[in-house]
C-alpha cells in the first residue's frame, strides 16, 4: 500500500469513528463527509479509483442523512467520474442517482447536463425545455434562450434536424427585437443553415434563405421587426455565405470535393466549434452517400 491510499485509508476511518458516535457536537455527518472527502482525494492521487468511487458514495449517503441534496448530487458525480476509470455500468448508475436527485431540488438544467453525459439526450431535452419554460415564465429571455438553444442542439444530434430548425428559428424571432440578444440572430440562423444542411435538400436550404431574407416594405416571410439592418447584414456575412450559398451549391450540384473546400475555407476564418464540425460532418457523409448512390445506377 502506498503513501496516499494509507493516508486515505486513515480518514475512511476516521470518517467511520466519526459516524459510528453519538455526535454531541456539531454534525457527524457532516463532518465525516469531510472526512471522506480528503480520503476520496488521496485514493485518487493513488489511482485507486474503486475506492475512490466507494469514498464518494458514502459522501453522497451522508449528506442525505442531513437532507442536503445538492451536495450528495455533487458527490454522485464524482463517484461516477472514479467510477468512468473502470466500470462504465457503475457510472452510468451514479449518474443516474445524481440527476434524480437535480431534479428533485428543482436544477433542471443540471440534470439536463448529467443525463447527456448518460447519453439520454431525450431526457436531458425534456430537462431544459422545462428549464427554459421556467426562465420565460419569470422573464428571463436570455436563459430561455439558451435552454432552447441546448434542446435544439440535441434534437441536431439525435437528426431531427426539421425540430431543431425550428427552434432555432423560434429563438431568432424571440431575439431579434432585444436589444441585448439581437446580435445573436446571425449566428442562430446559421446552426438552422446547418441543420437543413444535413437533411441533404437543397431545396430546402434556398426557401429557408428566401423566408429568412428581408424583402420589399422591410419584412420577411419569417420576421416582423424593427431591426431589419440585422437581416440585411447577415445576407452578406462570410458565415452565411458559407451555410446558404457555397454549401447549397455544393449539395445542389452532389460536389463532395466543393463541400469541403468551402468548410475549410470557414474554418480558416472562423473556427468550427464541435457542434458545428459534427453536423457537418453528417451533411458531408449525406452528400457522399447520394453520390455513391449516383455512381451505383450509372
Amino acid at each position: 500500500m502506498g503513501e496516499n491510499e494509507a493516508r486515505g485509508d486513515d480518514f475512511v476511518k476516521k470518517a467511520d469513528q466519526k459516524l459510528s458516535g453519538w455526535g454531541l457536537f456539531g454534525n457527524k455527518y457532516e463532518d465525516a463527509a469531510d472526512l471522506l472527502d480528503k480520503a476520496g482525494n488521496f485514493f485518487k492521487l493513488a489511482k485507486n479509483w474503486s475506492r475512490a468511487a466507494a469514498a464518494y458514495k458514502k459522501i453522497a449517503d451522508c449528506h442525505l442523512q442531513g437532507d442536503n441534496k445538492h451536495e450528495a448530487a455533487s458527490a454522485y458525480v464524482e463517484a461516477a467520474n472514479c467510477y468512468k476509470k473502470f466500470s462504465p455500468q457503475d457510472a452510468a448508475h451514479a449518474l443516474n442517482n445524481a440527476v434524480n436527485l437535480f431534479l428533485e431540488i428543482g436544477r433542471l438544467n443540471m440534470a439536463a447536463r448529467y443525463s447527456k453525459q448518460e447519453q439520454d439526450l431525450e431526457n436531458a431535452a425534456v430537462y431544459l425545455n422545462r428549464a427554459a419554460d421556467l426562465f420565460d415564465s419569470e422573464g428571463q429571455s436570455s436563459q430561455a434562450n439558451s435552454m432552447t438553444q441546448k434542446i435544439a442542439e440535441i434534437y441536431a444530434q439525435l437528426e431531427k434536424y426539421q425540430k431543431a430548425t425550428e427552434l432555432f428559428e423560434e429563438i431568432a424571432r424571440k431575439s431579434i427585437n432585444n436589444n441585448l440578444l439581437k446580435y445573436s440572430v446571425r449566428g442562430i440562423l446559421l446552426n438552422a443553415g446547418i441543420c437543413q444542411l444535413c437533411r441533404g435538400d437543397p431545396v430546402a436550404i434556398n426557401n429557408s434563405l428566401e423566408r429568412y431574407q428581408p424583402q420589399k416594405g422591410y419584412k420577411s416571410k419569417l420576421f416582423t421587426h424593427k431591426n431589419v439592418d440585422i437581416l440585411f447584414s447577415w445576407v452578406a456575412c462570410t458565415e452565411l455565405k458559407l451555410a446558404w450559398q457555397d454549401l447549397a451549391a455544393s449539395m445542389d450540384e452532389g460536389d463532395v470535393a466543393k463541400f469541403t473546400d468551402a468548410v475549410k475555407e470557414f474554418d480558416s476564418m472562423t473556427r468550427l466549434d464541435p457542434w458545428k464540425t459534427t453536423l457537418l460532418l453528417k451533411a458531408k457523409n449525406e452528400l457522399k452517400k447520394q453520390e455513391d448512390d449516383e455512381d451505383d445506377l450509372t
